[in-house]
This record gives structure tokens, sequence and C-alpha cells, in this order.
């Protein structure tokens, strides 16, 4: 396995991922900036996995500074929505305009499964999945996967996360994503064994791999 070395590139614009990584990454002492602070286009995002997703957006950023990059793909899958909207959950968002409107993207989830007569919290399941890829600029890549069971509510709870969050609660829990602390949500620091996000999960076993995580 070659050295990761101390810099690194988080390949996202996204501002709530990136205070995601941040918390992430804070314990290890990395010099991590994001593709935005280098002046990074978005790439186009073509895959129909996250593993493909994440590696276009991390090889895009190592490839545009010379250092490694970290990404991650994420989406939400519901199960009696056949795993939607999974790759396409943020496309669920666009509108008109080009911006991003996840509570209209909430609602929209929240009116397939009325449609499908799913009010019960066992017709309401489904899970956050986030695939990380480390990439290097000349190719070489590795990926890890974490996911977070839960189930889907209305109306939406809490104002802390971003995207799906307040829909969101994790199995075990009473209250979504949305009303958690970043420490709640993450569950997880070095020296600790478990994780309760998908992406803290991801990144668990992403840190244990590179960044001699216990």
């Amino acid at each position: 396995m070659r050295p990761l070395g101390n810099q690194i590139v988080v390949a996202s614009h996204n501002a709530g991922k990136l205070r995601e990584f941040a918390d992430l990454l804070g314990p290890f002492g990395l010099q991590a900036r994001s593709a935005a602070d280098y002046g990074l286009p978005e790439p186009d995002e073509t895959g129909t996995t996250f593993e493909e997703n994440a590696l276009i957006k991390a090889l895009a950023a190592a490839k545009g500074t010379g250092l490694p990059a970290l990404s991650d793909d994420s989406g939400l899958c519901v199960d009696a929505l056949h795993g939607a909207p999974g790759v396409y959950t943020a496309n669920w968002a666009e509108t008109e305009a080009g911006t991003r409107d996840f509570a209209m993207a909430m609602r929209k989830v929240e009116d397939q499964l009325r449609k499908l007569g799913a009010t019960g919290p066992f017709e309401r399941t489904g899970r956050f999945v986030a695939v990380i890829c480390l990439a290097f600029p000349d190719g070489e890549a590795e990926y890890y996967r974490g996911e977070a069971e839960g189930e889907l509510v209305w109306p939406p709870r809490g104002d802390r996360g971003f995207g799906y969050d307040p829909v969101f609660q994790p199995q075990g829990f009473t209250i979504t994503f949305g009303e958690m602390s970043a420490e709640e949500k993450h569950g997880w620091k070095p020296g600790q064994p478990t994780a309760l996000s998908h992406r803290a999960r991801a990144f668990q076993k992403f840190a244990r791999a590179r960044l001699g995580s216990a």
C-alpha cells in the first residue's frame, strides 16, 4: 500500500459534506483542502453506481492537483421505491433554476411512498449509503463503503445536517439525523469501535486502513 502523505484534497463542492469531512479528518492532523479551494470544476457524475461516481470525483481532483484525493458518493435508497433515489439522490433535488431544493426532494420521496400506500414503519425502510474513494493522480484507487439502516418519517424533523437528514430516522433511534448533533450523527471518533452515519462508517474503514486508527 503506497504512502498517503499528510496533504489530501477533499473532492467535493458540497458545503454539508465538507463540514462532515472536516469533522472526521480533524483528529488525524491531515492538511485537507477542498476541490473548490483549488478552483477545480465539478466533474459530471455519469456513473451508475456509488463507486463509479466516487471515482470520477476523486480522480478528477487528484489529477487536477497532483495530490491524493478523497471523495464520497452517497445517497438514500428506499426499499419500497426499489432503491430510488439511490445514485440520483441529488438529482431529485434539482430545480429548473439549476439549484437544489432538498425540501422539494424530501416531499417527492414522501409523495412516492404515499402513492404506494406505504404508511407503516415496516413499509418505509431504507438506508443511506456512502462510498469513499481514495484516488491518486496515476489512477490507483481504493474504496470504502458504509451503510446506515433506518426508516423514512414525515413530516421532516430537525434543521441539523443536510440533504434528506430530517426525514431519516436511523435504526434504534427515535430522532432523525436532522435532529442530531454532528457528534451524535457520526457516533465515532478514533479509539471508539462504532460509527452511526453511513459516511462515518465508510470513513472509519478508511481510517483503519490508512490512518492507523483502532
